[in-house]
């Protein structure tokens, strides 16, 4: 079951923008309910400079998440999911992010 719903993350991941895949990544590293093992301070800065460069709004206007009803479908996912899982899915993700560059 819990392979399921990371598989269904995954996939929404790759159907993704890049500027959503940015999006979600910082939403990730900005909550605190989220156990997220990796280094967030530092990916936080790199993403936030990457959506910095390709999302005018981003950069110039203060932003609401949820306005973007796909990154909060994917973060209410997350939420549903075990530490180990949402893990999973976070590091496909900056990995999946790290390969558009």
């Amino acid at each position: 079951m819990e392979n399921e719903k990371v598989k269904y993350l995954t996939d929404m991941i790759n159907d993704m923008d890049i500027k959503d895949k940015l999006r979600l990544a910082i939403c990730i590293i900005q909550s605190k309910w989220y156990g997220l093992i990796y280094n967030t301070k530092e990916n936080y800065e790199k993403f936030d400079i990457m959506l910095k460069d390709i999302d005018e709004e981003y950069r110039t206007t203060l932003i609401n998440f949820g306005k973007y009803k796909l990154v909060m479908f994917a973060m209410a996912k997350l939420m549903e999911m075990e530490t180990t899982d949402q893990n999973k899915v976070a590091l496909y993700l900056f990995n999946n992010i790290n390969l558009e560059k």
